[in-house]
């Protein structure tokens, strides 16, 4: 997460007064470092990556030279993954393209990253210019992202899957949100992975759960009755994702008796039940794993 990388970032700030970041700002095709992708080079250690491999070695090595010169201005490398390219060769070979914006960085960049850590939304301009909050008027290259989680997640039960599907998803650029039904549950207390989580009575979750394009929701309830509960007052709102956890039985009877009850079967096949990748999971970290791994497929789509 962009907050992670820069909480990083200022702690070796502090501890070295001066850093080179790398930053990926373009790529293309099959490139191992997306845009986005940051690293941190010291004299004493290294945070990130730009993308792995001998580029990345290579990308490093020129980090380390620039430490022992003078503060320079920033500037790209572009780096193509094809040997038979005349020029900007990388070194690997499974082709695409990328290119990394060079910062020299001291103790005057913590106005910055102090404002990147707070709650307030913000822009992060990667330019020429330098890294600021504000986009400037003329650029040569310029890359931008948000400081702030924008896709949330709320998972409804905070049993074992999720205690576990909040702990892979907090790794990953998720806002997450956890709401159950049920007092004192202790999977619910040892959830440390969660924004927010709120016990709640399901005949109102609509309440709590708002709709976006960016939101996702997760249902993953204590039973039959409670997951009956919950989607009769979520379907046909406009969500990211909709899915729900349970057997191909369960799944069958309780959109049967959507259809009987006059809900909408267009509605009704927009809700992926069961939940998660086919990866024949067993274990409730497999399950988890299957869940993350069809909302990064939903998330990443249109890439």
């Amino acid at each position: 997460m962009v907050t992670d990388f820069y909480k990083k970032l200022q702690q070796v700030l502090q501890e070295e007064s001066r850093l080179i970041l790398m930053v990926v700002v373009a790529n293309n095709g099959s490139s191992p470092g997306r845009k986005g992708f940051k690293m941190v080079v010291t004299p004493q250690q290294m945070y990130g990556t730009i993308g792995g491999g001998i580029m990345e070695h290579k990308m490093v090595e020129l980090a380390e030279s620039l430490l022992s010169k003078p503060p320079f201005t920033p500037f790209v490398k572009h780096q193509i993954h094809d040997k038979s390219a005349p020029k900007d060769q990388s070194g690997m070979i499974c082709s695409g393209e990328q290119t990394i914006a060079f910062y020299d960085l001291d103790t005057r960049f913590f106005s910055v990253t102090e404002k990147i850590l707070s709650d307030e939304p913000l822009t992060i301009n990667y330019s020429n210019h330098g890294i600021t909050l504000e986009k400037p008027e003329r650029f040569q290259w310029l890359y931008t992202e948000a400081n702030c989680l924008t896709q949330k997640v709320y998972i409804i039960g905070g049993g074992h899957v999720g205690l576990a599907l909040s702990e892979v998803l907090s790794k990953l650029d998720f806002e997450l949100h956890l709401l159950d039904h049920r007092e004192n549950l202790n999977t619910m207390d040892a959830n440390t992975f969660v924004q927010s989580k709120q016990v709640i009575d399901f005949e109102t979750i609509d309440q709590y759960i708002p709709e976006g394009k960016k939101v996702y929701v997760v249902i993953m309830s204590f039973g039959y009755r409670t997951d009956d509960v919950i989607i009769r007052r979520l379907l046909g709102k406009k969500f990211k994702y909709i899915g729900m956890l349970g057997s191909v039985a369960k799944i069958k009877t309780l959109f049967q008796n959507l259809e009987a009850d006059g809900f909408d079967k267009a509605q009704i096949a927009e809700v992926f039940a069961p939940i998660g990748l086919d990866i024949k999971s067993e274990t409730t970290q497999e399950i988890a794993i299957s869940i993350a791994a069809q909302l990064i497929q939903i998330r990443n789509q249109n890439r």
